[in-house]
C-alpha cells in the first residue's frame, strides 16, 4: 500500500498541488480544511463543556438540597431526561423540532444548537458527579458550617462545593474528554466539524485512510492534551491526605 500524504496539499477545488501545503490566494487545501474542522471541534467543545459545568454544577447542588423534596425531584427528573436520551437523538430534536415549536429559534445557527444539546446532555453527567461528590462528603461538613450561623448558600460556596469539586475531578476529566469526543455527532446537522470533513474529504480525494488517520490523530492529541490539563487541575487542587471511598462512582 501506497502512502500519499500529499493529499492534504491539494487544492479543494482542482485538487492540484499547493507549496507549502496552506493555500494562499484564495485557495484552500485540505490542510487548511482540516484545521479549520479541528477549530470548529474545540469551540463547540469548550462552548459545550462551559454549559455542562455550570449547569452539571446548579442541578446537582439542588439535588442535595435539604428539606426542598420538590427541588430535589426537579433536579433527578433533569438527570433522568438528559441521561437516558441518545444524544444523537437529542441533537435532532434541538435542530428539527425545538425550532418549530419554538418559531424564533428557526433562524438559530446549527451550531448553537448543537452546543446546547451537547451542553444539556452532559450537564445530567456533570450533575450526578457533583451530588455524589457533596453527599460523599461527612456530614459533620455540613453540620459545623451549620452551627457556625451560615447560611445555605455560605455552606455550599465555602465548604461543600470546593470539597466536592476535588473529589469528583477525576471523572470531570473522563466528563471533558467525553464531550470533546462526542462533539462529532455535530456533522449530523451540517457542522464543519473533524468527523463532517473526514466524511467529505474522503469521497473527494479516494484517501480514506490517510484522512482518517489524521482526524484520529488530532482527536487522540486534543484528548491527550485534556487530560493533561485536568491531572495539572486536580494535582493543584488535591487535598493532601483526603481520601473518600465511592464519590465518583455516581456519575457512571
Amino acid at each position: 500500500m501506497r502512502w500519499e500524504w500529499q493529499v492534504f496539499c491539494q487544492d479543494t477545488l482542482d485538487q492540484e498541488p499547493v507549496s507549502g501545503c496552506f493555500g494562499h490566494g484564495g485557495s484552500v487545501t485540505y490542510l487548511d480544511w482540516m484545521l479549520s474542522a479541528w477549530g470548529w471541534t474545540v469551540t463547540v467543545s469548550l462552548l459545550a463543556l462551559l454549559i455542562a459545568l455550570v449547569l452539571g454544577t446548579v442541578i446537582g447542588t439542588l439535588r442535595t438540597l435539604q428539606g426542598h423534596p420538590l427541588v430535589v425531584r426537579l433536579g433527578n427528573a433533569w438527570v433522568e431526561l438528559f441521561r437516558n436520551i441518545p444524544l444523537l437523538v437529542q441533537i435532532f430534536v434541538w435542530y428539527h423540532v425545538v425550532p418549530a415549536l419554538v418559531p424564533a429559534l428557526k433562524g438559530v445557527p446549527g451550531f448553537v444548537l448543537v452546543v446546547l444539546g451537547l451542553g444539556f446532555f452532559t450537564s445530567a453527567r456533570v450533575a450526578e458527579q457533583v451530588r455524589a461528590g457533596i453527599e460523599a462528603l461527612p456530614r459533620g461538613q455540613r453540620y459545623a458550617a451549620q452551627a457556625l450561623g451560615l447560611t445555605p448558600w455560605q455552606v455550599y460556596r465555602y465548604v461543600l462545593l470546593p470539597q466536592a469539586f476535588r473529589i469528583v475531578i477525576p471523572p470531570l476529566t473522563s466528563e471533558a474528554m467525553n464531550v470533546f469526543k462526542n462533539s462529532s455527532v455535530a456533522f449530523a446537522v451540517s457542522v464543519a466539524e473533524l468527523t463532517m470533513f473526514a466524511m467529505q474529504a474522503q469521497e473527494e480525494t479516494s484517501r480514506g485512510v490517510e484522512i482518517y488517520l489524521a482526524v484520529t490523530a488530532l482527536y487522540v492529541l486534543s484528548a491527550f492534551a485534556i487530560n493533561r490539563v485536568m491531572a495539572l487541575i486536580e494535582k493543584r487542587l488535591r487535598v493532601p491526605g483526603l481520601v473518600v471511598p465511592g464519590a465518583v462512582g455516581g456519575g457512571h
